[in-house]
């Protein structure tokens, strides 16, 4: 099974997980994806999610001038992105047991 057929269902939550404690602009939020071991995350992916999560009511964000380059658009869980990160933790945590059961059966 290819990781990025399963990246389609869990990036949200691992997008909204990230953001948990600290905020983070595109690239930030790239760059602790792929220390956290989800190497396959493309950037499109990640931009095209936090767009779609903050179009959602999920997210806030602010703008803080950088003097690298432009301007960097940082995004951070509000109340609703916390019950909805709360939730799907929940729905994974659920799933991810049911298949430990079905793996650990024998094959």
């Amino acid at each position: 099974m290819e990781t990025s057929q399963l990246l389609k269902g869990v990036l949200d939550l691992a997008v909204l997980a990230v953001l948990r404690h600290d905020d983070g602009y595109g690239y930030d939020v790239l760059r602790r994806l792929r220390q956290a071991g989800l190497d396959e995350v493309g950037d499109a992916s990640v931009y095209g999610t936090l767009r779609r999560l903050y179009k959602a009511g999920l997210l806030t964000t602010y703008v803080v001038a950088s003097e690298e380059g432009p301007h960097r658009k940082y995004y951070g869980l509000n109340e609703l992105g916390r019950a909805r990160l709360a939730d799907s933790a929940k729905t994974w945590r659920g799933f991810a047991a049911t298949m430990e059961r079905l793996l650990g059966e024998d094959l």
